[in-house]
């Protein structure tokens, strides 16, 4: 269900660049994110869809732009809107040595979570790991990394989700079944959720609104649907081929953004 349309946005960005030395890895993009939906920052490996996650919460700074992020300026007074936003990437790594349960800990008590191991109780039954609370993390198989993961991300109830790969490394059943999870937790909370991912199936399922990246720009944007159509093509995964590949329409409208 889409969000009120008198709600502020979730997300503002305008004008946001990040340059390193002579590479421009995000030049100049645009976009704005709806309270309450669900949208995908796509592209291939390059494209700057990891700087502009790292940018929207606050881990670069950027060289250009502005972001505001649950009403808040980002740039100039994170930290009173870090508690209410979280982020899970399968690739970044808890500390091996500590088990899961005491890394969880450590996060719970980062964003005071109350009563925090009744929360970590409930997120390791939700998410299909109580057996593994007292394993070390560096223990654990790539797709129990990913579980933890997203359990990490969802320790303070954030109103605002930034997912980097969410169901990774994961089986198919249990891919679906984190989905349904998302959808779920979404709807109850009336969260905010932004995602990279390279399963436009996922993508298709979950999400309301695409930003299509190449080379630190953005050369399309609609809903699944939406760009579907517009490229002739039957799903996501042809849509994310030829905008890659700079293929047919894909690179008509890549030179379009690209000379604006």
């Amino acid at each position: 269900m889409s969000p009120p349309s008198s709600a502020p946005p979730a997300i503002v960005v305008a004008g946001l660049a990040k340059t390193y030395g002579n590479v421009q890895a995000v030049a100049g993009i645009d976009f704005t994110v709806p309270q309450g939906s669900v949208t995908a920052l796509l592209g291939g490996n390059g494209a700057g869809k990891t700087t502009t996650i790292a940018m929207l919460l606050g881990l670069l700074k950027p060289s250009g732009g502005d972001i505001t992020v649950l009403s808040t300026d980002m740039l100039r007074n994170r930290h009173a809107v870090l508690p209410r936003l979280n982020f899970s990437s399968p690739y970044v790594d808890l500390p091996h040595r500590l088990t899961v349960q005491q890394n969880l800990r450590v996060f719970a008590q980062l964003y005071d979570v109350p009563e925090p191991k009744q929360r970590i109780a409930q997120l390791a039954q939700k998410l299909d790991f109580t057996t593994l609370l007292d394993r070390p993390a560096g223990a654990l198989s790539a797709g129990q990394k990913t579980r933890v993961a997203l359990a990490k991300a969802l320790i303070n109830s954030p109103e605002l989700l930034l997912l980097d790969e969410p169901t990774a490394s994961l089986d198919p059943d249990t891919a679906d079944w984190v989905r349904g999870l998302l959808e779920d937790y979404r709807a109850e909370r009336g969260a905010t959720i932004m995602l990279a991912s390279h399963n436009m199936a996922e993508v298709e399922r979950l999400c309301d609104q695409v930003l299509m990246m190449k080379q630190g720009r953005i050369v399309d944007r609609g809903t699944p649907a939406e760009l579907i159509q517009r490229y002739g093509r039957d799903d996501l995964e042809e849509v994310f081929l030829d905008i890659a590949r700079g293929r047919g329409k894909a690179a008509t409208q890549a030179q379009a953004e690209t000379a604006a």
